[in-house]
C-alpha cells in the first residue's frame, strides 16, 4: 500500500528575520551531545560502567570548542538570523554547516548499525560481542559515514543548499528514527536480565521502532519530515 506523503508550502510558513536568544541557546547542548558521542569505544564504556575521568575530559573539550563556536555563530541554530530563506536557492552551504551536519550523520548511522549488527549476533549465537564490534568496527564505518558527508554526498551537507527542503526530511526523520528507537533500547536493556528471548525481544522492539518511525517519516508524519514545496520565503530550521 502506498504511503500517503504530508507536505508543507513554503508560502504558507511563517519567515522569522532572527533567532531569538533561547531558541539559540537551545541548539548548543545539540552540538555538544553530538560531537561527545564521536568517539563511539568511549561512549560505549560511559553506558556500559558508567563516566570515567576520560569522559570528562573529553567533555570539557567538546563543550570549550562548541562554546567557541557558538558564540562565533558556527553552529547551525546559533545564528543571530536564519542561512536558508528559499529551499530552492542555490546558495553555498557553509562549511560549518556541512562539517555538523556530517559529524551528526556519522553518530545516528554508526550507533544504529552496530546497535543492530550487536543484536543481531547476540540472538543468532547466543554470545554478546558489541564490545569487540565497537572495538573494531566503530571508527572504520564512522570513517566512511564522515567522508560522505564532508565530500558533500550526504543529504544537508551538500555544497549547496537548492534541496534543503526535501533533504532535511531524511536527516530528521534519521534522528527521530535513531533516538527513539535507542532510548527503548537502553530501557530494555536495563529493565530485561540478558538470554535468548530477551535478546529477540530487544531485537524485535529495536529494529521494530526503526521500521515504524522510518515509516512514518517517509509518510511526513513527524515533525520537520514533511518536503517543503517551492514557493515564497521560507525559513530552514
Amino acid at each position: 500500500m502506498p504511503i500517503a506523503l504530508k507536505v508543507e508550502y513554503a508560502h504558507t510558513k511563517k519567515m522569522r528575520q532572527r533567532n531569538k536568544g533561547y531558541y539559540r541557546v537551545l541548539h548548543w547542548p545539540i552540538w555538544i551531545w553530538v560531537f561527545f558521542l564521536a568517539p563511539g569505544p568511549l561512549t560505549f564504556d560511559l553506558f556500559a560502567k558508567g563516566p570515567s575521568g576520560w569522559n570528562l575530559v573529553w567533555l570539557i573539550a567538546v563543550i570549550a570548542g562548541t562554546g567557541i563556536a557558538a558564540m562565533k555563530a558556527q553552529l547551525p541554530g546559533v545564528e543571530p538570523k536564519p542561512y536558508i530563506l528559499r529551499f530552492t536557492e542555490d546558495r553555498p552551504n557553509p562549511l560549518y554547516r556541512r562539517i555538523c551536519y556530517s559529524f551528526a550523520w556519522a553518530d545516528a548511522v554508526t550507533f544504529a548499525s552496530l546497535n543492530l549488527a550487536g543484536l543481531i549476533v547476540a540472538v543468532v549465537t547466543g554470545t554478546w560481542y558489541l564490545k569487540q564490534i565497537y572495538q573494531y568496527a566503530y571508527f572504520p564505518l564512522y570513517g566512511v559515514v564522515l567522508a560522505l558527508g564532508l565530500g558533500g554526498i550526504l543529504p544537508r551537507v551538500r555544497p549547496s543548499t537548492k534541496g534543503e527542503g526535501t533533504e532535511r526530511r531524511y536527516f530528521y526523520g534519521t534522528v527521530w528514527s535513531v533516538t527513539v528507537a535507542q532510548t527503548l533500547l537502553m530501557i530494555l536493556w536495563k529493565a530485561i536480565p540478558r538470554g535468548h528471548s530477551g535478546d529477540i525481544m530487544k531485537l524485535a522492539v529495536y529494529s521494530g521502532a526503526l521500521i515504524a518511525l522510518g515509516l512514518c517519516a517517509a509518510a511526513g508524519l513527524l515533525p520537520r519530515t514533511r518536503p517543503i514545496l517551492p514557493g515564497e520565503l521560507i525559513v530552514a530550521d
